[in-house]
C-alpha cells in the first residue's frame, strides 16, 4: 500500500474529501516523523512500534579496498512488529 491508496481507502471510509484525507495522512506522517527525530518512541499497540537507536563510533574496513576508516557515532530508526501484527502476517502460529 502507498500513501495514495491510504489516503483513497481514508476518504472511501469517511465522509472526509481527498484533500482532508489527505491532510490525515500527511499529519499522521509529519507527527511520528517529528516524534521520532526529537527521539521519542512512536507505538500503536498491536501494530508496530519505531524507536530512535544510538550506534557509538567504531572502526571498519572499506569493502573494496580492506582499508580501516572511522564510522561517525550515528542515531537510526528501528522498526519493531506488534505482536498482533505479527500474528495476522504469520499465518503458522
Amino acid at each position: 500500500m502507498i500513501k495514495l491508496e491510504l489516503i483513497r481507502a481514508l476518504k472511501k471510509e469517511t465522509k472526509l474529501t481527498k484533500p482532508e484525507a489527505k491532510n490525515v495522512v500527511e499529519l499522521f506522517f509529519d507527527e511520528m516523523s517529528n516524534a521520532l527525530a526529537n527521539g521519542d518512541r512512536v507505538e500503536i499497540r498491536g501494530l508496530f512500534s519505531f524507536y530512535v537507536k544510538h550506534y557509538k563510533s567504531y572502526i571498519g574496513r572499506k569493502p573494496k579496498t580492506g582499508e580501516q576508516v572511522k564510522v561517525k557515532p550515528k542515531k537510526l530508526p528501528v522498526f519493531r512488529v506488534g505482536k498482533e501484527l505479527g500474528k495476522r502476517v504469520d499465518y503458522q502460529r
